[in-house]
């Protein structure tokens, strides 16, 4: 199912990736009671260092991610989503975010997740990504958990 899947760079105001990111924002709510926008600005993605991807299937969009410089060695991964489950979409973007990252001469990945969303929790944990202490604007947060990866 892997071999189907096709990424390209876009930027999130693009209008194949708009319903991808509202979707991400309704599954965001729907599991944590917060979608998740006050944490995402679409500049972010889009200055030096950074990358926003999509997923296409066939000419359907059916993922996105990007990632956002936070030092010279480290970035983040923002707005990670896969339309379909199982189907090796979230894989597929990881990779190819790991991948530039390793590019753009990052050392690190940092990203947040919260507690509750365990599905994205466990996603991560399963890519070798550890949970490290909350940075930035999620220190203090309870219903926060972050993760870092070398790369």
């Amino acid at each position: 199912m892997m071999d189907d899947i096709r990424i390209q760079t876009c930027a999130p105001t693009d209008e194949i990736a708009k319903p991808l990111l509202e979707a991400l924002s309704k599954a965001l709510y729907d599991i944590t009671g917060n979608d998740g926008r006050h944490s995402f600005n679409e500049r972010d993605v889009l200055v030096s260092g950074s990358i926003f991807l999509i997923a296409l299937m066939g000419e359907e969009a059916v993922g996105c991610g990007g990632f956002r410089p936070i030092s010279g060695d480290v970035c983040e991964i923002k707005r990670m989503y896969a339309k379909y489950t199982g189907r090796g979409i979230g894989h597929v973007i990881l990779r190819e975010l790991e991948r530039y990252a390793v590019h753009y001469g990052y050392k690190e990945i940092w990203l947040e997740t919260r507690k509750i969303n365990q599905r994205a929790v466990d996603f991560y944990s399963e890519h070798a990504y550890l949970i490290t202490e909350n940075y930035g604007g999620y220190g203090g947060s309870i219903e926060a958990v972050c993760f870092k990866k070398a790369i």
